[in-house]
Parts: C-alpha cells; sequence; structure tokens
C-alpha cells in the first residue's frame, strides 16, 4: 500500500497566558492508503491535537502535512478547502446540529456541491443505508440513542466521499456493546469504501478491535510504533506496557498472591510463571507439549488468550511441577518458542 499521508516532523505549540505549551514535539508518520491507523495515549498526550494537524484544524506550528503528496500547509485558503472535503471526522460528542433532521445532519455537507435536490436525496440516503440508519431520516437528535447519534455523525462524514476518515475518541461516550457495533461499521466502511481510518482512542480495546498499526503517544511525542500485533506481544515502552496491562486479566496474578488466594502460591518444588506469546505461530498447546516433553504437571492459574491481527495474542499464568531439572528444560524449552516466560515464585529452593 502507497503512503496515503505523510506528516513530518510536526511541532504544535499553544501559549498559556506566559507559558508556552508544547502539544505535539516534531512527530513523523506516514499513514498507508486503505489502512486502519490507531493513534494512543492518555489524556493530554497530544494526540487530538495531532490529528487535527492532518487536516489543519488545527495548522501545525511547523512541519508539513501530505496528503496522497500534496503539502496542505503551503495551499491557499481555497485550495485548502478543497482537499479538506477528502477528509471526513467524526468526534465523541457527535456535533449534531438538534434543530435538524437526520436527513438535514447529513445533506448538510452537500449544500454547495453542486449536486441537484433529487441527486443530494440518493446520496443521503445511500448514506443512511450504509450506516444502518434507512428508517431514521425523518429524526430528530433528541429521538435516537448515542449509537445512532454517532451513526448519523458517520455518515455526515461520508457525504462529500473523503478518502481519509478520522475518529476522535468517537466510542468514548458510547456502552461497550454500541462501541463494538461502531468499530465494526467502521470496519465495514473501511472494507467495501477502501477508505482510510485513523483512530483517536485512550482504550486498547479499540486498538485491538480494528487497527493494523498503532502509535503510542505520550507528552507530545510517539513513544512507540508498529504493527498492532507485535506491539501488544513485545511492547517495548513503559507506557505501553502500562495500558496493556489495563487490558489484561494476567495483571491480576499480583494482587492474588498478595491476598494469598488459595492454589496460587506455588507448594515446594513448584514455579510459578507467566508466560507471553510474542510471534503468530505460538498458541495454546505448547503447555500440553511441555508437560508430555518433560514429564510436568502445568497448572494453568490464569489465561488470558484472544485474536488479534488474526493470530492468537496474550498468555497465561501456570505453576510447573515436577523434578527441578525437568522444569528449568522446560521453561528454556518455552523460551526457544519464542515464548516470554516470566519467573513469578520459585519455590523449589524451599526443599
Amino acid at each position: 500500500m502507497a503512503d496515503l499521508i505523510e506528516m513530518t516532523d510536526i511541532v504544535k505549540t499553544f501559549q498559556a497566558g506566559a507559558k508556552q505549551v508544547d502539544a505535539v514535539k516534531n512527530v513523523s508518520l506516514t499513514i498507508k492508503d486503505g489502512e486502519i491507523f490507531g493513534i494512543i495515549g492518555f489524556s493530554g498526550a497530544g494526540k487530538s491535537t495531532l490529528v487535527r494537524c492532518i487536516n489543519l484544524l488545527g495548522r501545525p506550528t511547523s512541519g508539513s502535512v501530505k496528503i496522497d503528496g500534496t503539502d496542505l500547509t503551503q495551499l491557499s485558503p481555497k485550495d485548502l478547502r478543497a482537499e479538506r472535503k477528502k477528509i471526513g471526522m467524526i468526534f465523541q460528542h457527535f456535533n449534531l446540529m438538534p434543530s435538524r433532521t437526520v436527513f438535514g445532519n447529513v445533506a448538510f455537507p452537500l449544500k454547495d456541491s453542486g449536486l441537484s435536490k433529487e441527486e443530494i436525496r440518493q446520496k443521503v440516503r445511500r448514506l443512511l443505508e450504509l450506516v444502518d440508519l434507512a428508517d431514521k431520516e425523518n429524526a430528530y437528535p433528541s429521538e435516537l440513542s448515542g449509537g445512532q447519534k454517532q451513526r448519523v455523525a458517520i455518515a455526515r462524514a461520508l457525504a462529500n466521499d473523503p478518502k481519509i476518515l478520522l475518529s476522535d475518541e468517537a466510542t468514548s461516550a458510547l456502552d461497550p456493546q454500541t462501541t463494538g457495533a461502531i468499530l465494526q461499521l467502521l470496519k465495514k466502511l473501511n472494507r467495501e469504501l477502501g477508505i482510510t481510518v485513523v483512530v483517536i482512542t485512550h482504550e486498547m480495546e479499540v486498538i485491538k478491535e480494528i487497527c493494523q498499526r498503532v502509535a503510542v503517544m505520550e507528552n507530545g511525542e510517539v513513544v512507540e510504533l508498529g504493527d498492532v500485533f507485535s506491539v501488544f506481544a513485545n511492547p517495548q515502552h513503559p507506557l505501553t506496557r502500562s495500558f496493556i496491562r489495563t487490558t489484561s486479566n494476567l495483571s491480576k496474578i499480583d494482587q492474588m498472591i498478595a491476598d494469598h488466594v488459595p492454589g496460587v502460591t506455588p507448594e515446594i518444588g513448584e514455579v510459578l510463571v507467566k508466560l507471553s506469546y510474542r510471534q503468530k505461530d505460538v498458541s495454546e498447546p505448547l503447555i500440553a507439549t511441555a508437560a508430555r516433553k518433560f514429564d510436568l504437571d502445568i497448572n494453568i492459574i490464569l489465561a488470558d488468550v484472544e485474536i488479534v491481527a488474526g493470530a492468537p495474542i496474550g498468555g497465561t499464568v501456570v505453576i510447573l511441577h515436577g523434578e527441578s531439572e525437568q522444569i528449568s528444560r522446560a521453561i528454556s524449552y518455552m523460551k526457544e518458542k519464542n515464548v516470554g516466560v516470566e519467573v513469578i515464585s520459585d519455590a523449589r529452593n524451599r526443599y
């Protein structure tokens, strides 16, 4: 896939009284045509400021933003308005006009499009059908659920047939079930329309669900960048590891040990280990293989394995019971298979 969005050395500063705030610091990113790209960070990381630089709703203090080879920072106001039509945007709070119907909200961006009233009517109805709201065209925003409002906002963002859809915390105000439905809709639009989607979020679950690559931001900088599987399987930066811990059941093991939960503390001669999958061809049978190969009893205490980017990812916390030398050999064997092995508690020295 060719690069569609190219951001080079983006800096964005604000003046807060006498103080200068560096919201984005020398960020360079390329986003490919047709991919779903995620930008994640805690509040204040600079991710929303960065995404507004893509369509120059927030003009960068310095740096360049190229869309399909055109540097938006060098365009006249008229040409910039034309280029912006290629970029749709949806927000956390929908930003619908309460006095207009669903039809009126979606039709609003088409008022100066040169289309006839009939062409606009047909287009709006096609868009509403695309987002599964064909029966709501005469409803007002106040009559809709949060998920329906976001579907209207998505249809409106698609009105000018954009190449790019920017999603700035678009699911943050929605319940988990509705969030899942909206994310599936974004995947559908990406698949059927070929639209490039840039997702801004503070939720790792969103990244795992639909993104192909992800940039992790902290204090205005990109601290980690890669395909989603690699970032989740082998996070390099402490912030990324912190994000992943918030979505993993495996993090519960420390509290379980502190609470002396029965069955968690290894008995004499046993070893408590955490296994983390780091490559796409590793899966659960490895535990059974190690048990047979080294004549061990392996008791699974916790497991958190899911499919991310088409491959199993996550890990397990297990207790290894058997001869000490065989336990050591089993640990070495699993490391050779590119499984992350963290010994949490080794009770073999209690013999």
